[in-house]
C-alpha cells in the first residue's frame, strides 16, 4: 500500500498508513499500546502517541533543565509538515 502524497493532511491517511509512515521514520511500536511509539536517535528520544484530535509528542529528557518537552501536532497537518516537525529533532 502506498502512502498518500506528502502534502496530503495526515486526517486522510489510514490507521495502517499512518502505522507504516512511523516505521519508515524508525520508530517502534510500543507494544500493547498501539497508540504509542519510540523513536530513538543517537542524541534524542522521543515517544510519540496518536491521541484522538493529535499526535503528541514527548521529547524525552530535551529541555535545558532535563525535562521533558511535550508538543502536539494536529491530524489537519501534512505529512510533510509533521516529519519537519517532529523526525528533526527537539
Amino acid at each position: 500500500m502506498a502512502l498518500p502524497p506528502p502534502n496530503t493532511p495526515l486526517y486522510n491517511h489510514t490507521l495502517p498508513a499512518l502505522e507504516r509512515w512511523l516505521q519508515e521514520q524508525g520508530c517502534e511500536s510500543h507494544g500493547s499500546e498501539r497508540n504509542r511509539w519510540l523513536l530513538c536517535h543517537d542524541d534524542w528520544q522521543a515517544e510519540i502517541q496518536l491521541d484522538v484530535t493529535d499526535i503528541v509528542v514527548c521529547y524525552l529528557k530535551a529541555g535545558a533543565d532535563g525535562r521533558d518537552i511535550q508538543r502536539a501536532f494536529p491530524y489537519s497537518l501534512s505529512r510533510m509538515d509533521i516529519e519537519a516537525a517532529i523526525f528533526g529533532g527537539p
